[in-house]
């Protein structure tokens, strides 16, 4: 019998917080164990349901949804998603500039596919989305790490972004707010990133799926309003998070900036674009209504919502925690911890998650699973109930204090 093995393109491709972490707790589950899953930001499970009248917008257009949309999206939705930037200060997107896709994630892939040749490279943040650096790897590309710092709010280090710009570099990728550590870049750190693209000529891909969830007066600044016409934006998001309708699978990408000089490239996405065929047409069909209707994230990011005081008492109780220190996320939906290695000598963080999953039933992601740099961090999804979350903590911190590496 021939074997047959996985394409060598896949070799750099990795996606560990769906990884053995994941298959180790599915497999608990199966025996019977209850596992608390604080690994992924899904909404859903955690009791966040969508407002009502997206839904009701929906199962209104499902008769009209059957067949294939035009390749870049509906009209309506395209539209809206153009007046929502224009509202934003951002007035050089048209509605043949908008691109929607099966969530944020496909149309990532899709414009790496259509910009890399193999040995390109891309800089993206350290710690990072981990589907940024896979999709780089996956389309030939090398994904180079610039360091955000921990001790200046995981801000990204100018000198060291510019120090890894060399002639292979095509772009530069921006998380904000981030994923995972809930910072929101200020103005001046944006304005630095938007300064070395135009003077390297470089693409700017800005991640902005978290763009409404934000805490504490946290402003956030859309890199396309920074980035005139003389640099090329790519500025994803989407309904997924704010809304909190994930499973619908309905994201955008809104192109700005010199689009004559990258029309070849344009050309290439669009290809891409019809090769998919279209997107999911009922979650097309979400958008407008979603942008257009009262914003329902408003009243669990303010004093008192929801998202607000789980994100609150998970801060406070990590930070309680001896060897465990936090900075607070100023936006999205994730906390990412630092455990002491004076303290806690851990040499796997993904030994030691798998050890916390079968000890206390709580499946958390390892840090470098968003290919941080040191196995000193975890991620913790801050979506489940103050109740929920304060016996996840303490089980947390029972589970360190007796804790050997």
């Amino acid at each position: 019998m021939a074997e047959f093995t996985q394409s060598t393109k896949l070799h750099n491709v990795l996606y560990d917080i769906r990884g053995p972490l994941l298959q180790q707790a599915q497999q608990m589950e199966a025996e019977g164990h209850r596992i608390l899953k604080l690994n992924i930001g899904n909404p859903a499970p955690f009791g966040f349901e969508a407002p009502d009248a997206i839904l009701v917008d929906m199962i209104k257009h499902l008769p009209h949804a059957q067949g294939y949309t035009d390749s870049r999206g509906i009209f309506s939705a395209r539209t809206a998603v153009v007046q929502y930037y224009q509202t934003r200060g951002i007035q050089n997107i048209h509605v043949d500039d908008v691109y929607l896709g099966n969530g944020v994630s496909e149309l990532i892939t899709l414009s790496l596919m259509a910009l890399l040749n193999n040995g390109d490279e891309i800089l993206v943040p350290t710690p990072d989305y981990p589907l940024w650096t896979a999709s780089v790897s996956l389309a030939g590309g090398r994904p180079v790490h610039y360091l955000c710092d921990e001790d200046n709010e995981w801000w990204p280090d100018l000198e060291d972004l510019e120090a890894k710009i060399t002639p292979n570099t095509k772009g530069i990728v921006i998380i904000n707010p981030n994923n995972p550590t809930g910072a929101v870049y200020p103005r001046h750190i944006l304005q630095g990133m938007v300064d070395l693209a135009r003077r390297h000529g470089l693409v700017i891909f800005s991640d902005e799926i978290y763009e409404k969830i934000l805490y504490d007066e946290a402003e956030h600044i859309n890199t396309a309003t920074l980035t005139g016409d003389d640099v090329l934006c790519m500025t994803f998001s989407g309904l997924s998070k704010a809304y909190r309708i994930c499973g619908y699978r309905s994201g955008w990408l809104a192109i700005s900036g010199p689009k004559a000089d990258a029309a070849d490239y344009l050309e290439g996405i669009n290809l891409l674009a019809n090769m998919r065929l279209c997107a999911n047409a009922p979650g097309q069909h979400a958008i407008q209504t979603a942008l257009g209707g009262h914003q329902s994230i408003e009243d669990l990011i303010l004093p008192g919502g929801r998202l607000r005081e789980q994100r609150d008492i998970a801060y406070k109780m990590l930070n309680e925690i001896p060897g465990v220190s936090v900075n607070q996320a100023k936006g999205a939906l994730y906390l990412f911890p630092k455990l002491d290695p004076e303290v806690y000598p851990i040499k796997s963080d993904e030994k030691f998650a798998l050890d916390l999953l079968r000890q206390q039933k709580i499946l958390i992601s390892h840090g470098t699973a968003f290919n941080w740099v040191r196995p000193d961090h975890f991620r913790l999804v801050t979506l489940p109930n103050v109740k929920d979350l304060e016996d996840a903590i303490g089980r947390i911190a029972e589970f360190l204090g007796g804790y050997k590496p």
